[in-house]
């Protein structure tokens, strides 16, 4: 009965995110066809099952351990001999999930991975050593920077083979420090001879720009264009697209920008380093508060105010020294979890060096001036936050131990929906009006429809699913079949893998030309870019009138989520009506009046919380 349980919980859970993370037993057979030599050396790779080839596990940075843990990247130094590219690199540090391929529990368990964990992976059609494309010949790249909140992730989950070679294509998966290793922004670790990124707590960052430098540096030799290179990633990796396209550390490094279900989110300095208690409030687990709970664990203090006052009366070496002989796993474990092993904590920093001071993207991209402005698509799932909540007791109920079902389909949907819509609302079209604003022409704008999953034991997918939050990702690489060996989760039909091609021809057409336009071959529904009555294109199958790939002009604001919501009498219960507006507009366009008309007196707009 047990592993049934187990069974249902893990599928439901692992189809909410595309993995191919692959079988490391038995690695594959070196390829002297694949022989290529780098400025750090010779590299054999093999040939993929879809005749691209392929090198796994390649090093771009030195290793940051030890001293180096809380320091910018370094230039991997050379190798000699030839070194077998077969097997990807160690996931960086991060606490395991079936999301990240790591494991099958989700908010507890040892931590995994490895902190020597700077590596990529390159694919590209099939080439004879002697007649690599060069030059004008050269091919563009797109390199693809993995999801899971910043903490957790590998890049080894994703399979670029399909996509380089139905393409002409190199595509590069990288991997980036995770968590309170990829950022760390406390005061101790900026002393010294520290340079103001050593200092700037983004080392994550950091890692994505060493990856682009080493793109730049590299890629010619698989036959790459360093000159035509974009860069993709989805949900925290379509943030840190975002923020590359932030970053002056990051200039020319790229020429066009692909933000699946992303967003920027910056946190201030105060926020991600400050204790809970100071005039500006830290995070409970910035980096102060962090150093707490790890003197506690070190037996250095008994409780929380105890070990503020060692803390305060340490010096910055002492500290740092401290941090830098704390075993990795105890870090981690100083950290709680919120689910799918993620941990809740601040990342980007507006450290003033490697991303600007102004954390608003309103303020950061409305001038061509302060971004890299490149051409760019953004775009979201129409039920992205169904993948948090399709399992959460609040939703879902199992029937006799094993058979998960809704318990109120109509109040989950809606629930879905509008927290959905102000995804795409900050998301996407937000975004898309600042940048067309800021650099004119070179914007576009997508929504993923798809939602034909089938049933598990009864359990309707389609409904509780969607078009949920990553789904869209096997369709963009052309892989179904990766991953926990989930690819029945995707049934196969003819109008999914059209789909697929589809997706994946206008993602290659942007790689390619800058411009998504009608495809690789030219025989797609135009993408037209934001402008005028121009909006979006939906990706659907066309199974159903209406459906299947098309513009539409409509656009999501927070201003026309709110007149919604006001005209909604599907709302039964008025506290649902109230959290959904507490919920949604707390932060921005909140109006006591409004909110106490709706009858929400008796509820805090503070006590609700998103899931």
């Amino acid at each position: 009965m047990g592993k049934w349980i187990l069974a249902a919980a893990v599928a439901v859970a692992a189809v909410m995110l595309y993995l191919s993370l692959r079988d490391t037993s038995s690695p594959p057979t070196a390829a002297e066809v694949t022989a290529r030599g780098t400025k750090t050396g010779d590299l054999v790779g093999f040939v993929a099952p879809t005749g691209a080839h392929a090198w796994l596990g390649i090093p771009y940075a030195q290793p940051p351990v030890g001293e180096l843990r809380w320091m910018a990247p370094r230039p991997r130094t050379s190798w000699s001999g030839r070194r077998e590219a077969l097997m990807p690199g160690p996931m960086c540090m991060q606490f395991p999930s079936v999301l990240s391929g790591a494991g099958l529990t989700t908010n507890d368990g040892e931590p995994v991975g490895s902190e020597d964990c700077l590596y990529l992976n390159v694919w590209s059609p099939p080439f004879e050593p002697a007649s690599v494309p060069a030059g004008k010949s050269a091919l563009p790249v797109m390199v693809w920077i993995h999801g899971g909140g910043n903490t957790i992730g590998h890049a080894g989950s994703y399979d670029g083979a399909t996509l380089a070679k139905t393409h002409d294509l190199v595509v590069v998966t990288i991997n980036y420090r995770l968590g309170p290793f990829g950022w760390f922004a406390h005061p101790a670790l900026g002393g010294g001879g520290a340079t103001g990124a050593d200092a700037s707590g983004n080392y994550g960052t950091l890692d994505t720009i060493a990856a682009l430098e080493w793109v730049q540096d590299h890629i010619a030799a698989f036959g790459g264009d360093p000159n035509r290179v974009t860069i993709f990633g989805e949900s925290a990796g379509g943030t840190n697209v975002l923020a590359l396209m932030a970053s002056p550390l990051a200039r020319g490094l790229f020429d066009g920008a692909i933000v699946q279900s992303g967003g920027l989110f910056l946190s201030s300095p105060a926020h991600a380093t400050n204790y809970v208690d100071d005039d500006e409030p830290g995070h409970p687990s910035s980096t102060r508060e962090t150093v707490n709970r790890l003197l506690i664990a070190a037996a250095r203090a008994t409780d929380r105010d105890a070990a503020r006052q060692v803390q305060d009366s340490m010096g910055e070496d002492e500290i740092r020294d401290f941090l830098i002989a704390t075993p990795a796993a105890d870090i981690l474990s100083a950290y709680e979890g919120r689910g799918f092993g993620m941990i809740d904590m601040p990342t980007l920093v507006a450290d003033g060096d490697v991303l600007p001071e102004e954390r608003d993207p309103a303020d950061i991209f409305s001038d061509a001036t302060y971004y890299n402005p490149v051409p760019v698509m953004l775009g979201s799932n129409r039920d992205e936050l169904a993948l948090f909540l399709t399992r959460h007791p609040r939703w879902t109920e199992n029937h006799f131990w094993i058979f998960p079902r809704l318990k109120d389909p109509v109040a989950y949907r809606r629930f879905v929906g509008y927290q959905s819509k102000a995804w795409k609302a900050r998301g996407v079209d937000e975004l898309a009006r600042q940048l067309h604003a800021a650099q004119g022409r070179g914007v576009w704008a997508y929504r993923f429809d798809w939602d034909e999953e089938g049933s598990i034991m009864g359990f309707d997918l389609a409904e509780a699913l969607g078009a949920a939050h990553g789904l869209e990702i096997a369709f963009v690489f052309g892989d179904f079949d990766g991953g926990l060996g989930l690819g029945y989760l995707y049934p196969q039909t003819d109008a999914r893998d059209a789909l697929s091609r589809s997706m994946m021809s206008y993602w290659a057409a942007f790689a390619h030309r800058g411009d998504p336009g009608t495809g690789m071959a030219r025989d797609q529904v135009p993408w037209q870019p934001w402008g005028g009555d121009s909006r979006m294109i939906v990706f659907d199958t066309d199974t159903e009138p209406g459906t299947g790939i098309r513009m539409s002009a409509e656009e999501v604001t927070f201003d026309s989520l709110k007149a919604e919501l006001l005209a909604d009498t599907s709302f039964t219960e008025p506290k649902d009506k109230c959290e959904m507006y507490a919920l949604l507009f707390r932060e921005a366009l909140f109006s006591e009046s409004e909110y106490d008309a709706l009858g929400c007196e008796a509820y805090p707009p503070e006590a609700f919380r998103n899931f």
